[in-house]
Parts: C-alpha cells; sequence; structure tokens
C-alpha cells in the first residue's frame, strides 16, 4: 500500500531563517522535500514533493481556508511585483529608445524634449536649487509641472543630471535641483528631455510586500481587494452639505461614502461633478473626527482636490510632495512651507549654523582616511593618541591628529542626529494635526508620511491608475472610498501588459457586492453632444444640466465658404466632415510606427482658421488626434500661421475640456483598418471635451466598417450634421 504523501505545513513567518532550519532539521526535512513555498498571513506555507516522507504534529498543518488565503496573497504579490518590474523596464526601454532612434528636433515636435536652451540660477526654494531655461522661440511642450527632465548638453544618453520640472511657460521652464547643478547648465545649447521616475515603482514593491503580513484594521481592505472577503453593509448617512448645489446623484454618493465600511466607489463620467463630489465626502469625514488622506496618480488631480478643499473654512490641509509639483497658489498647504512656518524651524537653521561651525573645526584635523587608517579602528587611533604611540609608519602626530577628528566628528554626528530629531518632529506634529492631508499615490511611501494611517483613504481618478498605485493610499486606511470613470481611458501601460491596464477601480465595479453610485447629472456638454457617448457607454443615463443643455457657440461672423460654413454653423453641435472618396489617404512617415493625413491636418486647420477669424478664442479651442505624426504635422502647421490651439493626443486631453474640439482621426485605407482607434473609450474621451462644437473629420467609409463608428454613423443620419467634403480641396 503506498504512503500517504505529506500534507502541506506551516511555521510562523515571525522566526527568523535560523530558527525556521532548525524547526525543519527537527523533523528530518530537507530543501530537496519541499517543492513551494508560500508566504502570507504572518505563515509561510511549504508545499512537501510527491515522494516526501515526514510526520507533523497537527499544530503545523493548515485549515484549508488558512491554505487558500496564503497561496492568494503569496501569488497575488508576487505576480505584480514582476508586472511592474517589466512595466519600470519598458518605460525606461521606450525613453532610452526614442532618444536613441529619433532627432532631438523630432522628440520636441512630439512634445518630450526641449531644444536650444540657456540655464541661469533662479535662486532657493527650501531646499532647492532653482535653474530657469529659456529660449527666444515659443516653448510648446507635452513636458509639465512635477515632470523628471534628464539634462544634457545636446546628447541625453551621456548625462546623468535629472530635475523635477516647476513650471512651464511661453519661453522658459524652470525646474528644480535637489543638489547644486554644475556650472554647464549655464551654457548654450542645453536640452530638456522627459525622462522615467524610478521611485513610484520602487515605492509600489514596497508597498505590496508590507501587504503580505498586514495586520488589523487594514487587512479587511487587503482582502477585499484580494476577494478573500466580502464588503461590510452599508448605512448611508444623513448629513448638511456644505456645497448646497450638490445635486441628488452628488448627494447619494456623499451619503454612501459616509456609510460604508470598508469600501466604495463614486462613477463620475465626464462632466459629472466628480471631484465636487469627492471634496464634498472629505469635508463630512473631517467633520465627523476623520482624518482622511485624499490621493490621486496625478499631481494635476491632487492640486484639484486641493484647490477646492482651500475654498472650505476651518480644515487643517497638508500637501505632501516635491514643491516642484505643487501649484504655485496651493504652495502655503505644502508640508515643506508648513515646516518653514513652525516657529521651531528657526532652531533648527540656527542648528545648522552651528554645526556647520563644528564641521569646520573638524576639518582642521587629519581625515582618517583608508591609507592613515591602515588598518586601525576608531577606538585603537584613540588608545594610541592618549599613550602617545606611532604604528606601522603613522607617526604620532598624525595619529592625535586624527583621533582629535574623530572626537570631532562624534560631535558633528550628536549634532545632527539631534537636528534630524526635531526635523522630525515638526514634519510628525504636522502630519499628526492635519485634518486632510493630500499627496499623489507615489508619495505615499514618502518618508514623510512613513508609519502615519488613516481613517479614510479618498482616491481621485481611479479608473486611471495601475491597480498597485492604487493600493498604496488603500493599504493605509481602514476604509477607501475610490473615484473615477471605467468607460474612459485605462491605465498608461508602456509594457502592454493587459493586466495593467485593469484598473482596481474597473475590477470593484464588476463586482456587484462593492456598493457604487453613479453621477448622471453633467454640466459640461450640450445635450446633443452628449447624446452618443451618453448611449453608447453609459446606457442613457446621463442627463444634461438645464445651464449648459441648449448652449451654442457663440461665433461673429461665418465664413464665406460654404463647405466651411457648414462645418463650423453653431446651428450644428455636432459635424461629421467626411473625407471618404478625397485624396485623403493615410500614410506611415519613414522610421515611424505612427499614421499621418496630411488632407485631413489640411481640413483641421482650414476650420480652426475659420473658428478664430469668426471671433472665437484660439485658447478655447482644442484638437485631438490619436497618432502623435498627426499631432506633429498640425502643430506645425498651426506655428506656421501663428494659431495658438493645443493639439494633443487623446491621452492628452483627459480630465480636460473646450468651446470646441476638432477631432482627426486619420485612418483612411481600403483594408478598412482602423488600430486602436476603434477603442470605445478613446472615442467617449475624445468628444466629451467639447462644450459647444464637436467637429470631427475623417474617412467614414474606412470607419464604420468598425465598431463603434457603425453605431456613430447610424446615428450622425438622425442627430448630428454631416458634411462631405469636396475633392482637391
Amino acid at each position: 500500500m503506498a504512503s500517504k504523501r505529506p500534507l502541506p505545513f506551516v511555521l510562523p513567518a515571525r522566526l527568523d531563517e535560523r530558527k525556521r532550519t532548525a524547526q525543519l532539521r527537527r523533523y528530518k526535512i530537507k530543501s530537496s522535500n519541499i517543492a513551494r513555498i508560500y508566504e502570507g498571513d504572518g505563515w509561510i506555507l511549504y508545499i512537501p514533493t510527491k515522494k516526501s516522507h515526514f510526520k507533523l504534529p497537527k499544530e503545523m498543518i493548515p485549515s484549508r481556508e488558512l491554505e487558500h488565503r496564503i497561496v492568494t496573497i503569496h501569488d497575488y504579490i508576487e505576480e505584480y511585483k514582476r508586472l511592474i518590474d517589466a512595466e519600470r523596464r519598458a518605460e525606461m526601454d521606450a525613453q532610452i529608445r526614442e532618444i536613441r532612434s529619433i532627432s532631438g528636433r523630432e522628440r520636441e515636435i512630439y512634445g518630450r524634449a526641449i531644444l536650444g536652451l540657456r540655464g541661469r540660477h533662479a535662486g532657493r526654494k527650501f531646499d532647492l536649487w532653482l535653474v530657469r531655461f529659456s529660449r527666444d522661440r515659443i516653448i510648446d511642450t507635452e513636458i509639465g509641472s512635477g515632470d523628471i527632465v534628464l539634462i544634457s548638453r545636446g546628447e541625453p544618453l551621456k548625462s546623468d543630471l535629472t530635475a523635477t520640472v516647476m513650471q512651464v511657460s511661453r519661453n522658459y521652464v524652470e525646474v528644480a535641483f535637489s543638489t547644486k547643478p554644475p556650472p554647464w547648465i549655464r551654457e548654450g545649447d542645453i536640452r530638456l528631455d522627459l525622462f522615467v521616475n524610478d521611485v513610484t515603482f520602487k515605492r509600489m514593491e514596497t508597498n505590496l510586500e508590507a501587504m503580505r503580513h498586514i495586520g488589523e484594521p487594514f487587512v479587511r481592505l487587503r482582502d477585499i481587494v484580494l476577494e478573500l472577503r466580502l464588503p461590510g453593509s452599508v448605512k448611508p448617512v444623513a448629513f448638511t452639505p456644505e456645497n448646497d448645489r450638490l445635486n441628488d446623484a452628488q448627494t447619494e454618493a456623499v451619503s454612501l461614502a459616509l456609510g460604508t465600511k470598508d469600501v466604495a466607489s463614486i462613477h463620475g463620467p465626464p462632466g459629472t461633478g466628480k471631484t465636487t463630489t469627492v471634496v464634498e465626502a472629505i469635508v463630512q469625514m473631517s467633520k465627523r473626527g476623520q482624518k482622511v488622506l485624499a490621493a490621486a496618480d496625478s499631481n494635476v488631480a491632487v492640486d484639484n482636490m486641493l484647490e477646492k478643499l482651500a475654498e472650505k473654512e476651518g480644515l487643517d490641509l497638508v500637501r505632501i510632495g516635491h514643491p516642484a509639483r505643487i501649484g504655485e497658489k496651493l504652495e502655503r498647504y505644502s508640508l515643506f512651507a508648513r515646516i518653514e512656518a513652525d516657529e521651531r524651524s528657526k532652531k533648527v537653521k540656527a542648528m545648522l549654523d552651528e554645526a556647520q561651525a563644528l564641521v569646520e573645526e573638524r576639518n582642521r584635523y587629519s581625515k582618517p582616511t583608508p591609507s592613515r587608517l591602515r588598518g586601525m579602528s576608531r577606538e585603537r587611533i584613540k588608545t594610541l593618541a592618549a599613550t602617545g604611540r606611532s604604528y606601522r609608519g603613522v607617526d604620532v602626530k598624525t595619529i592625535q591628529s586624527m583621533a582629535r577628528w574623530i572626537k570631532e566628528d562624534e560631535k558633528v554626528e550628536r549634532f545632527f542626529a539631534a537636528i534630524r530629531e526635531l526635523e522630525e518632529a515638526i514634519v510628525r506634529d504636522i502630519v499628526e494635526k492635519a485634518d486632510v492631508v493630500l499627496s499623489t499615490n507615489g508619495m505615499i511611501g514618502s518618508e514623510a508620511l512613513e508609519g502615519v494611517t488613516f481613517d479614510v483613504a479618498v482616491i481621485d481618478e481611479a479608473s486611471q491608475q495601475m491597480e498597485p498605485s492604487t493600493l498604496l493610499p488603500m493599504m493605509r486606511a481602514k476604509k477607501a472610498i475610490l473615484a473615477g470613470d471605467h468607460r474612459q481611458l485605462p491605465p498608461t501601460v508602456i509594457s502592454d501588459l493587459d493586466i495593467l491596464k485593469r484598473s482596481l477601480f474597473e475590477r470593484l465595479m464588476a463586482r456587484e457586492e462593492v456598493p457604487r453610485k453613479m453621477l448622471e447629472v453633467q454640466y459640461r456638454m450640450c445635450e446633443t453632444i452628449m447624446d452618443f457617448p451618453n448611449r453608447l457607454m453609459y446606457e442613457g443615463k446621463l442627463r444634461a444640466d438645464d445651464s449648459v443643455a441648449h448652449r451654442r457657440l457663440a461665433i461673429e461672423k461665418l465664413p464665406a465658404d460654404k463647405t466651411l460654413r457648414r462645418i463650423v454653423d453653431p446651428a450644428s453641435a455636432v459635424v461629421f466632415a467626411d473625407t471618404a472618396g478625397t485624396d485623403a489617404d493615410e500614410r506611415l512617415p519613414a522610421r515611424s510606427t505612427s499614421y499621418e493625413n496630411p488632407a485631413e491636418a489640411e481640413w483641421v486647420v482650414s476650420c480652426l482658421e475659420a473658428l478664430v477669424e469668426g471671433g472665437v478664442q484660439a485658447e478655447s479651442i482644442g484638437v485631438i488626434t490619436p497618432y502623435l505624426s498627426q499631432v506633429k504635422r498640425i502643430r506645425k502647421m498651426l506655428e506656421e500661421r501663428e494659431i495658438g490651439c493645443e493639439v494633443k493626443s487623446v491621452d492628452g486631453f483627459q480630465g480636460r475640456e473646450k468651446e470646441v474640439i476638432v477631432i482627426s482621426f486619420v485612418r483612411s485605407n481600403l483594408a478598412r483598418e482602423i488600430g486602436f482607434v476603434k477603442d470605445r473609450r478613446r472615442l467617449n474621451v475624445a468628444m466629451t471635451r467639447a462644450k459647444t462644437k464637436l467637429i470631427m473629420i475623417g474617412d467614414m467609409e474606412t470607419l464604420k466598417a468598425n465598431d463603434p463608428f457603425d453605431q456613430l454613423n447610424a446615428w450622425l443620419e438622425t442627430k448630428g450634421a454631416f458634411v462631405r467634403l469636396p475633392k482637391g480641396e
């Protein structure tokens, strides 16, 4: 009769490796007897090989439930650690590959580099060195406040100098260095390249590892995320709104957020006042004595929350983050500014001056360098100095000087330790007293928030974040409120790993047991612009508020050209200008994987000229096109005509709005292939940026062979205006 295969067994994770090895030896278990090891929930789970034979006490045999928990936790953490490492490498490789493969001028047109700059020092701010890089030509770039840039003398791959962008203006970019920058930054022909910030990836990994054995009360949220436990009950809470303009759906969402025991989602389609709702929830939680962590993936989203919260009276707000990444108007709420305003900071500065004097005194003596030490320890040097002896060719005078250096260095170390202790106390007091701490997800792993926990984490833009990013704020709180819209763009993922493109928000929205509320009244688009995205993505549940439902574009003069007149006429809020049958063909530029359509670009620019000449402000018009080559082409054409309209990809316009949006779809081919243009979420985002006028330009014959453009084509026949563009234009 065959003997039974040994059962899986556990040992406490708190045991160090030596004690675990001793325990295994006690039961004659060798490493060759173990097939797999899992770690989670305070335990290490061992899966024996099939041929192993040993007997274990009952207390080492886990229940099926515990075994399942440990394996689930371990597999989740290991899988996401692997995924984010792949994403980190993909981001770095993509930046380096692009820098290597295309010219600096091309990279500048794509918005990811700025050339021909000269730097000058712009003073100090907190503990940062500011430098302003400027040039005579206008700077039109995707690089923005908070981005990490690589700075070089024209050859970025030979540089390791990085800085954080403070602000971008028409003719200059101001950046912040954490250490004193080199003198060559004042030379001409300096180049800035958008680069990758590795710190956030490391913090995501650290947070995942911390989840492995996380304790109460935070374990509940982890278990809900891993589907090891169902969310608790919900008891909606009645409240008196601070914002008396909330609509019924927004009020219900706040009530749900207040009454949720563990986690809830606020689904905010375009223009529905998601951030307004989130801010009201934060205010109400603070009034109930709850400490709130307000977070988002981007600095812009965090600053949007801060700006609205700053309007409320009586809230103690602290914004964590690099000062360069915080809007100037909101700087007074930054942790750096709060530290400077603290009376104890004067003492820190005085102590730093004293410390500098101690350093100067220490440096009068011989530093115990390796060449001087010759194997001597610090204690040995002190003993030799006290007895007046030399050692291995090091004379008595040098030994006594080194002993004095060591004595003074110990004073310096004690002094700096006291400074650090005082600085940490200031930070701790500011953060602990705050009602609301605001931070990007990535900064939650910083030293400023080490050991700080919260009653609630409120996470905006949750549908645009990779799951490990959302977990950074979630694992610091007893409950979490996630706000977003999974019908808009998913997280941006360079590695193209589908699992990373599915946000935690989207995953929770798919689980019926997770409480959620959809906001249904939108305040951005007129009714006609809203209608198709509403049918396509929101089951017709959205409705336009009366204040925007019937708005029309204000234009003083229509163009003489009949085709352009029909396109820009405010009587038609949505117009599709069809290039089918014309010579508007797509093409791939040399050495590019991104399509462009020159004839379509000409029509885009003609429409913009007609709008601007008709009195529409250029700043209130946006151009969206899915391909960077088309972005590049249109930007160049507008620069030549001195028209200051924004031209961006779909991703670049998410969260934004303009009075008029012109979309260039680019694709036009006999095979009717449109690639990622058929992503309905991209179409949803592009269409819903417009407030009063939406102009779409493309080849409908190519587009309508694909979903969802077949539906758009049918909708246009009854709801929109369809303009067939003439040949030869």
